[in-house]
């Protein structure tokens, strides 16, 4: 037995990269997976690859391809509703699905910001949404839930990264919304975390392939495998007691972040004047430990 048998989980944007590392190691462990991917025949495919893995009746009984749209609140209703009607419950929702729209600031579009906002914001929204309820409803008949709700932030998200303000955006958007998922949801038998992956997909070996290319031997550090484990964790009911949380991972690594909180202060006990502002200011950030610098800079 692993430890997610028979817990049954979405993972949107499963079809490749990190979303399919993660549906085989979910799957590994004995988790029911709902492979959601826009792309019809990614999906399927990893659904296939379950099955291989399992023997040939597992994709049948363990794995589930789905190509709904996450951006579109129906939509995203479909998944939840074929996660429960296939596999007779839910337990864990993985929000990885994104796109990248990478422009300088002064030239980026409407259409460039709408299309990363969509995917990735409203996406984690969407999903989410329907889970929660579905997951509320259990709870107020009295049954004890042990449901997880796992985001996927960024590095971008929590320092910032030239040349994607949209993805960065978006990103840090996610890590807030975790902290007010965790707060509120609690009382529901529901955690949720964050996860700031760093991986080879389709999407970093665009903007990084040097760095992400794959060795000709010995450790992959940015195979999407090594993340994987993580995330199993934090869909077990094993990780119950961890909840608001921004992790980072890659290669071998797991770090926990250390979010924004209230640094150094300056209390004058009255009001202050403009022209006072700026010797305060000065002191403040002498005394504040530096963030860390933007992604390429």
């Amino acid at each position: 037995m692993g430890i997610c048998n028979d817990r049954v989980v979405i993972i949107t944007g499963a079809g490749g990269g990190l979303g399919r590392a993660y549906a085989l190691a979910f799957a590994a462990e004995g988790a029911k997976v709902v492979v959601n991917d826009i792309n019809p025949d990614a999906a399927a495919a990893v659904v296939g690859e379950i099955g291989e893995a399992g023997g040939s009746t597992v994709a049948a009984v363990n794995a589930v391809a789905n190509s709904d749209d996450i951006t579109d609140y129906a939509a995203a209703a479909n998944i939840v509703r074929q996660a429960v009607e296939t596999f007779g419950d839910l337990h864990v929702v993985v929000n990885n699905a994104g796109i990248c729209r990478d422009r300088m600031f002064v030239s980026l579009s409407e259409s460039d910001w709408d299309a990363v906002m969509a995917v990735h914001l409203k996406g984690h929204f969407c999903l989410s949404s329907h889970a929660c309820q579905y997951w509320r409803e259990q709870s107020k008949t009295g049954k004890q839930v042990q449901a997880r709700i796992i985001n996927t932030s960024s590095g971008a998200g929590l320092q910032g990264s030239i040349g994607q303000s949209n993805y960065a955006a978006a990103k840090g958007g996610i890590a807030s919304l975790t902290l007010v998922q965790a707060a509120e949801l609690a009382r529901y038998g529901i955690t949720a975390n964050a996860l700031a992956p760093a991986a080879r997909t389709g999407m970093t070996e665009e903007v990084f392939a040097a760095v992400m290319q794959k060795p000709d031997e010995g450790f992959d550090y940015f195979d999407p495998a090594n993340v994987a484990p993580l995330l199993v964790w934090l869909g077990s009911e094993a990780s119950g007691h961890v909840t608001g949380r921004m992790f980072e991972a890659e290669g071998g690594k797991i770090s926990v972040a250390d979010g924004w909180r209230r640094g150094p202060e300056c209390d004058k006990g009255a009001r202050w004047e403009p022209a006072e502002i700026g010797e305060a200011v000065a002191g403040l950030l002498a005394d504040a430990v530096p963030a860390q610098k933007v992604y390429g800079t």
